[in-house]
């Protein structure tokens, strides 16, 4: 594995963070980033969500270090310092959803290789969450999960559910899909919405976080998703609704307020999951882990609780 740039300045993560460029089976060039905890009782696997980087969890390597429990990310295919999919590298994109197996697996052998402790816990935010549950289901050894607003459902409402499906596909077929999904651009969200109404989170400073990570270093930027990324989510997610929950314990939870995925599809999933428990953050919106400090705080005691019982 050899050195890659970890940006310290804006991923407020524990002491001694390092970067790596590590190759997927599929021979893709992708980042992994970990921050090792001095107590070694266990790692958890940070699965991030569309458009996201390494950085944006290094609080959250903070949180998990309280327990001891070393932290490991990933740049996905498509984002953050990874090799982008499009020749506009600010579109959100992919070939197969299942693509993303390939960097999850190239993480596993990562921490293997860097010797991060055992037992492992997979925590899974938003798209992290869809590629996170597909994982558990293919027999990934971890002791326990967690998903924060996690991906099993894009909110659509009933009359632009169709439109969705019958456009993603045209596009396909049309060789059009690498195109913007409707009402999405080039924009990095929290850079080109003003915090009044947007649908991320409710305290402004972690909104104004967000944006200040990427303006200081713009390479990890990503704007909307393309068509094709829009039919192959829908896809992933009509195919994990109808396998069983895996036979791991479970702690999800879910803003009150959320308006990204499927709410709807979360509770049901999580009604049906064996030793699987939703809690709902009230007034949360979409990122719950930057919320306002009492809601993250919940969250953040919530996932502790669960990973501890199981170290």
């Amino acid at each position: 594995m050899k050195a890659a740039p970890l940006f310290d300045d804006i991923a407020d993560g524990p002491p001694g963070g390092a970067a790596h460029w590590v190759e997927t089976s599929d021979g893709l060039r992708i980042r992994i980033g970990y921050w090792r905890a001095k107590a070694g009782r266990g790692t958890v696997l940070m699965l991030p969500g569309r458009t996201e980087y390494i950085e944006k969890y290094g609080p959250t390597a903070v949180e998990m270090a309280r327990i001891g429990l070393s932290t490991i990310s990933v740049d996905w295919r498509g984002q953050g310092l990874t090799q982008r999919m499009l020749s506009d590298p600010m579109g959100g994109h992919i070939l197969h959803f299942r693509d993303f197996q390939f960097d999850l697996a190239a993480l596993t052998r990562a921490a293997e290789t860097l010797g991060l402790p055992r037992p492992w816990h997979l925590l899974g935010h938003s798209m992290g969450g869809a590629i996170g549950l597909r994982a558990l289901m293919e027999g990934l050894d971890v002791a326990s999960a967690a998903f924060s607003s996690p991906m099993w459902g894009i909110r659509l409402s009933g009359a632009l559910r169709p439109v969705a499906w019958g456009l993603s596909w045209a596009a396909r077929r049309m060789a059009l899909d690498h195109l913007y999904a409707p009402g999405t651009s080039a924009a990095s969200y929290p850079n080109a919405t003003g915090f009044e109404g947007n649908l991320l989170t409710s305290d402004p400073e972690q909104y104004a976080w967000m944006a200040r990570q990427v303006e200081l270093h713009p390479e990890i930027g990503l704007g909307g998703p393309s068509l094709r990324w829009l039919n192959e989510a829908l896809r992933e997610c009509r195919t994990l609704a109808a396998r069983p929950a895996p036979r791991v314990p479970c702690a999800t939870v879910l803003g009150s307020d959320e308006m990204i995925v499927d709410a709807a599809r979360v509770a049901a999933r999580m009604t049906a999951w064996p030793d699987g428990e939703l809690h709902l953050i009230e007034g949360g919106r979409h990122e719950t882990m930057m919320e306002t400090p009492a809601r993250r705080g919940r969250v953040f005691d919530l996932f502790r609780a669960h990973f501890d019982a199981r170290s």
